[in-house]
């Protein structure tokens, strides 16, 4: 089977290879004979119900600095395409909305399911009913305390309540904007001035966990099922563990908790055709479900892992065929 594949995403020439899940599904889309095409957010189109984009023919190659080459820019109607990746990084904001609405014009699982239309992953309408740190919530067994509010009196009462918090904005990624605010800090007020200038949505706020001390584990689902994990440990000056803020990867295992976590939320990410998904776990709490642009699959592989990017294209030929 050979599948006409057209990737949304922020430029291939932004990637940082060594750890990027896109490229991965990319290197491996292309070994197994597909066509691949490559395309930004701001070159897409709607005339007349069809959604087009301005995309160009990639070829990749895993050399950090030479790792693409692309063909000259063609309008394609991605409803043509057999398979849409949508894959840009958050922020979630209007913008990736909009992505959304005009992607689900071309997705029809009724279509697909027979070999024709459009197989978009993550399911477009899914994805834009389920922003990460608010999807987490349909799960409340699963969670460490939250909340969710913009009122100032209501985070102070919660930091109250627990003395250690975390407090990030709710629709950002890659850990920007997250701060822990301690039992006595004076700067609450002055951050939240900060957080209302910046943001007009709600902010989120949890209980401080001490086991991320211990690590953040990202852990990887294909079409509900966990097929491997990360450990992310943070640096000794900082509270978050994003690799690209100083966290550390190692290789880790999965416990009796977090398969309990997998089998729980497995059936509901297949039902809404999730095929790749990451979940973030401290401790024994579940953090987010990140269903837009989840990554940790070349670090999984490097520390001896699942090759997950094949069992993806494996789910998703399955689906098309």
């Amino acid at each position: 089977m050979k599948l006409r594949i057209a990737v949304q995403m922020d430029h291939i020439s932004t990637l940082h290879i060594t750890g990027d899940s896109t490229f991965a599904l990319m290197l491996d889309a292309q070994a197994r004979g597909h066509e691949l095409f490559h395309y930004e957010t701001d070159r897409l189109s709607m005339r007349d119900a069809h959604v087009y984009a301005d995309c160009e023919r990639v070829n990749v190659d895993d050399v950090e600095g030479k790792h693409f080459e692309l063909g000259e820019a063609k309008r394609e109607d991605l409803g043509q395409m057999d398979v849409v990746l949508m894959r840009q990084d958050p922020p979630f904001h209007m913008g990736y909305i909009t992505a959304t609405h005009l992607l689900e014009r071309i997705h029809s699982v009724e279509k697909f399911s027979s070999g024709e239309g459009t197989l978009v992953v993550n399911d477009p309408a899914e994805v834009r009913n389920a922003p990460e740190k608010i999807f987490v919530t349909e799960f409340p067994d699963l969670m460490p305390e939250t909340l969710i509010s913009r009122s100032r009196k209501e985070i102070r009462k919660f930091r109250e309540e627990f003395g250690d918090i975390i407090l990030k904005p709710l629709y950002g990624n890659g850990g920007a904007g997250v701060f822990r605010i301690q039992e006595g800090d004076q700067n609450l007020s002055s951050l939240l001035e900060i957080f209302e200038q910046a943001w007009p949505e709600p902010f989120i706020a949890q209980r401080y966990m001490s086991e991320v001390r211990k690590g953040d584990k990202r852990i990887i689902l294909i079409d509900g099922q966990p097929v491997g994990a990360i450990n992310r440990i943070p640096s000794e000056d900082e509270a978050r563990s994003n690799m690209h803020v100083g966290g550390r990867a190692e290789a880790i295992g999965m416990t009796d908790r977090e398969q309990e976590i997998c089998a729980t939320i497995g059936p509901e990410l297949k039902r809404r055709g999730f095929i790749f998904v990451g979940i973030d776990v401290i401790g024994d709490y579940m953090t987010e479900i990140n269903v837009t642009s989840p990554t940790g699959i070349r670090e999984v592989k490097k520390f001896g892992g699942a090759d997950i990017a094949a069992l993806f294209w494996d789910a998703v030929e399955e689906k098309r065929a």
